[in-house]
């Protein structure tokens, strides 16, 4: 009795971290292998890409936070670690920042996980409009200098800053377009104020926000 009583504990437990504690804060996420196929056809969704300031506050499983992010700056060449979204001699310097309601993550591409990096919801934070804490997702996209040429310019390295997270905002469009959902890109930011919370250094900057959210029942 004691070991079956034990058995449903641990059942009863991971069901519940599935469902509600996914996104918990305070530790790494493993995020699933994303679906690197079906979807609408690319022209369908071209023509269905559109900007959307309202969204539903349901959350994303799992599997839909896995397939937006690898469509987003994924890993889509595994034999050199290039990505779904293209930089300048390959510098990969944009670092996409999850801001879910339990707190910021940083996405790590190639573990395909989401690294923890503070507790606490900071949606609104994310930007000045009101429905940036009303979604469930917001993207923050940060140009890391240091990745770049040392050569380059500080002009020259925003304009590859924004040219990069400029092509990320379309993977993301994109797949929204897809998957139907809502999304919008922003940059309405208290950067000072955002940046502190990150934790971010010098050389990295935030060029623009995401958000991303379920369409609202009509």
């Amino acid at each position: 009795m004691k070991k079956r009583a034990i058995f449903l504990a641990i059942v009863l437990t991971a069901i519940f971290s599935f469902t509600t504690g996914v996104f918990a804060a305070g530790r790494d996420i493993s995020l699933p292998v994303p679906d690197k196929t079906g979807g609408k056809p690319l022209m369908e969704s071209l023509n269905l890409r559109s900007s959307a300031r309202e969204f539903s506050p349901k959350e994303f499983p799992p599997r839909i936070l896995s397939e937006l992010l690898w469509a987003a700056d994924g890993i889509n060449r595994p034999e050199s670690g290039k990505r779904t979204a293209p930089t300048a001699r390959n510098w990969q310097d944009t670092d996409i920042y999850v801001f879910l309601k339990s707190g910021i993550y940083l996405y790590l591409p190639k573990e395909n996980k989401l690294k923890f990096i503070k507790s606490g919801n900071f949606l609104k934070l994310t930007g000045k409009q009101d429905f940036v804490e009303k979604a469930p997702l917001n993207l923050v996209f940060v140009s890391d200098f240091s990745k770049m040429d040392k050569a380059a310019t500080k002009e020259e390295k925003m304009l590859y800053a924004g040219i990069h997270a400029g092509c990320i905002t379309q993977n993301v469009y994109l797949y929204c377009a897809s998957a139907g959902l809502n999304t919008v890109t922003r940059r309405m930011i208290d950067l000072k104020a955002l940046g502190e919370q990150m934790g971010l250094t010098a050389e990295q900057t935030i060029v623009l926000a995401q958000t991303v959210g379920y369409r609202p029942k009509p």
